[in-house]
């Protein structure tokens, strides 16, 4: 029995949220094929269990899968239980869930063919057209894509820190850079990690989904179009700096994968999830003792602003 256990220890174990399909899938399906026991999560269980027996299916039996709904603390604490269980630690976290923050209607084209000869501003502009963001869709995106992060972390983190070294690689944005802020201040304060804290983040959001509801965007110097989905990246870039300070001993980063054809995208993309999934498993599997608190372009380090 201690073989066993001895055996579990000294084997790299690594979650990945919104592992179900599009770049998450791809991060399980190369994690695994590193050798890797990767706990794939999604919000719904068939879809996340049959995406765990396709990649079983190609030989990689080292994938499982747990449920997971990142802005519900119960199920958080679920998976919490199920690691420490079953593994005693965890290695590797990938925070990729994340949703779009509009909403699209149905039927729409995305045929690759008609984004031939378009440059990134035009595709992303034309997939902005195909949606609209409302207060709810926006209070959704931050809930999820930046609180359901930090959830994850803070109830997964005694279990990364039980690691020799672990790791954390929170799926970003190159729109979650500080230029897209148009108030000045605001950049240097989110700039300054030495004191920029976690309730200070609490605050810029609510400010941003009170100025959201009140139509006072623009006027603010907040993001104008996929607005939610900038600001709460922005926030999600901005707590990895703060977390790496708080945790030294793991390393703590972000990484943009480049944009990928996926749902969230429309498909208008001009990476695979495959290729896109690679910039991210290139941070994930960063030799120890690498580089914490920063922010991966594709797999290159790169500036937060």
């Amino acid at each position: 029995m201690e073989g066993a256990t001895s055996s579990l220890r000294s084997q790299r174990v690594a979650v990945v949220t919104g592992g179900n399909k599009g770049i998450g899938l791809e991060v399980c399906r190369q994690l695994a094929a590193s050798g890797i026991t990767v706990v794939l999560t999604a919000r719904d269980e068939t879809r996340g269990v049959e995406a765990a027996e396709r990649l079983r299916g190609m030989g990689l039996s080292s994938v499982v899968f747990h449920q997971l709904e990142v802005t519900d603390s119960s199920s958080v604490a679920r998976l919490a239980d199920f690691l420490k269980t079953r593994f005693g630690k965890l290695d590797i976290l990938v925070n990729n869930a994340a949703v779009g923050g509009m909403e699209y209607a149905q039927g729409v084209d995305n045929n690759e063919e008609q984004f031939v000869g378009m440059d990134v501003l035009q595709r992303l502009q034309w997939m902005r057209k195909q949606g609209r963001e409302t207060y709810d869709t926006a209070k959704n995106g931050v809930q999820t894509n930046y609180y359901g992060a930090k959830h994850v972390i803070q109830g997964l983190l005694p279990l990364l820190l039980s690691s020799s070294e672990g790791k954390i690689v929170n799926v970003s944005s190159a729109l979650g850079l500080l230029r897209f802020l148009g108030n000045e201040d605001l950049r240097k304060e989110l700039d300054d990690i030495d004191n920029l804290t976690e309730e200070r983040l609490d605050e810029v959001l609510a400010s941003f989904l009170k100025d959201f509801e009140a139509g006072e965007l623009e006027a603010h110097g907040w993001p104008m179009g996929s607005a939610a989905y900038k600001v709460a990246k922005v926030a999600m870039n901005a707590y990895t700096r703060i977390s790496a300070r708080k945790h030294p001993a793991l390393r703590i980063n972000c990484a943009h994968p480049g944009y990928v054809k996926t749902d969230l995208t429309i498909n208008s993309g001009f990476l695979t999830p495959e290729e896109g999934a690679r910039n991210v498993v290139t941070v994930a599997l960063l030799p120890d003792g690498g580089p914490t608190g920063a922010f991966f372009d594709e797999g290159k380090e790169a500036s937060f602003v």
